[in-house]
């Protein structure tokens, strides 16, 4: 005998999705399938498909899927072949997986800025770092101002030097690359806001000892640059693109630079400095990957889930604990991986809408794979129903996780949002984590992903994450450090709320008077 919920859960799916297999029934008939109220292709969705092909797009081969280069190009070609493996059909460009897009570089170069330090010349990145993106020309006297407390020094027309102390507690992220370039970031910050505002013509910061230790990975970071995409739909509110915007719009902050700790005696004698900074801008090619399970309906055919993922990481960097490659196991392989599993879950069993998996290119770099398809669908906007995205779904409690876009002011759909939950109760059964999806949290965590731009564009969206963690863009980012059985169950929620998307008569519309802001 079945308990009153299940079949309560079971009448639910059946009213939200007509035509699934319940396994109450399947069972009468002496079937089985693995859950109440779920499609039989379901069980296409296997731990050890997840497993293999995590280990292969996240492996030391794939060399951290940095995006622009060859190897976010050769991620990007196993996962179009994976697609073609399962069955999903192309809708990139000329018939093929792929939307090609270009990335706007701006760094600064490393042939032509120099600088010196008296008559010793100094060597970028080897000496000294930039910390900004901008020409400049200074030469000038040095006048030494301690750690910047005292006030009354004056600066004007001098470049002013000072000491790295170290910062507030608060203000040292937790996560993300190795702690002494998190704490090497937030001294910077703090050392700058001290002297910016008081007429030097540039700031020398020297590195404390942390800092030095940092000195290398920061040029490593920093030496990459910024990065945008023309064309691309806004990721903030307002915002133009970088290259849209006219040169005279960009206002450039004071100089500075970021020498070694060895440097502050030379400094502190006044000698004169000379810092030559040159820019350079150009493009290089990404893609985003795209393939499309078609639907069954005649009427719906036409209308999309889309679900979204990002193929690309932090390549190979600076070394932490004696590795160099920052694979991006949990970010973003998870739902990379678990997107081809859904994918043979869908080729299955189609729904009545038809399905579009998108592998939006350099999210790292600033969502840019995901504002250029906002912008330029491949199919149109307003014909995608729903944007199911994930963002790290294999780490932490096992059964904890987050749906981001779930309440107010993100919130752009509650009838999406029910789905979601109704899913969750059929599959993993996760608890919920809400607070990373409040516009309070100090990482912002939900502007940090690919549902962004359409969210923005008033496409319903929401974003499956299991959150942050200690390894999160460093090398110990590893396939071997995923929990499968909960990047297991995180993807049958994923593929069960898109399944009552694609099979629900009504589409989930967008809550009334919506309209995102951070």
């Amino acid at each position: 005998m079945f308990s009153p919920r299940i079949m309560r859960l079971a009448a639910l799916a059946a009213t939200l999705a007509p035509g699934l297999a319940l396994s109450a029934q399947a069972t009468a008939k002496g079937k089985s399938t693995a859950t109440a109220g779920v499609p039989l292709a379901m069980s296409a969705i296997k731990r050890t498909d997840l497993e293999r092909d995590l280990y292969a797009m996240a492996g030391d081969g794939m060399r951290g899927r940095e995006a622009g280069t060859p190897d976010e190009m050769r991620a990007s070609i196993w996962v179009a072949d994976q697609l073609r493996s399962i069955g999903v059909k192309p809708m990139g460009q000329d018939g093929s997986y792929f939307q090609w897009w270009n990335m706007v570089r701006t760094r600064v170069s490393t042939v032509s800025t120099t600088g010196a330090l008296g008559d010793k010349p100094l060597v970028v990145w080897k000496d000294f770092v930039p910390l900004g993106s901008a020409n400049a020309d200074v030469s000038a006297p040095v006048v030494w101002v301690g750690t910047g407390a005292d006030t009354t020094i004056d600066v004007r027309g001098k470049i002013a030097a000072l000491q790295i102390t170290t910062p507030p507690a608060a203000s040292i992220r937790t996560t993300t690359n190795s702690a002494e370039v998190r704490y090497a970031n937030a001294a910077i910050t703090a050392a700058t806001q001290r002297v910016q505002r008081r007429g030097a013509v540039a700031i020398i910061l020297v590195a404390d000892s942390i800092t030095d230790v940092a000195f290398d990975g920061l040029g490593v970071l920093r030496e990459r640059g910024t990065y945008d995409v023309d064309g691309g739909a806004p990721r903030f509110a307002g915002q133009a693109t970088q290259a849209a915007r006219p040169q005279s719009a960009r206002t450039a902050p004071t100089p500075s630079f970021l020498v070694r700790g060895a440097t502050a005696a030379a400094l502190k004698a006044g000698a004169m400095a000379e810092m030559h900074v040159r820019v350079e801008h150009f493009t290089t090619p990404s893609s985003n990957i795209i393939g499309v399970v078609r639907g069954t309906d005649p009427k719906l055919r036409d209308e999309y889930v889309l679900y979204s993922s990002h193929q690309d990481h932090d390549g190979v960097r600076y070394v932490i604990d004696g590795d160099s490659v920052w694979a991006g196991a949990d970010d973003n392989g998870t739902v990379s991986v678990a997107l081809l599993a859904i994918a043979r879950a869908f080729v299955k069993q189609p729904g009545k809408r038809s399905v579009l998996f998108v592998y939006h290119g350099a999210e790292e770099l600033g969502l840019l794979g995901s504002r250029y398809h906002a912008a330029h669908p491949v199919v149109p906007l307003q014909n995608i129903v729903a944007v199911l995205n994930g963002d790290m779904i294999g780490r932490n409690n096992p059964d904890s996780a987050s749906l981001l876009g779930i309440q107010p002011p993100h919130r752009n759909s509650t009838e999406l949002v029910d789905m979601a939950l109704r899913a969750n109760t059929l599959t993993g059964a996760f608890k919920l984590d809400s607070i990373w999806d409040r516009p309070t949290h100090p990482e912002g965590w939900y502007f940090r992903s690919d549902h962004v731009p359409y969210a923005r564009m008033n496409v319903p969206a929401v974003m499956y994450s299991t959150n942050l963690h200690p390894d999160y863009h460093t090398p110990r980012d590893k396939p071997s450090a995923i929990d499968y059985p909960k990047l297991t169950r995180m993807t049958q929620w994923m593929y069960l709320t898109g399944w009552y998307v694609a099979t629900t008569p009504k589409r989930p519309s967008i809550d009334p008077g919506f309209k995102l802001e951070r």
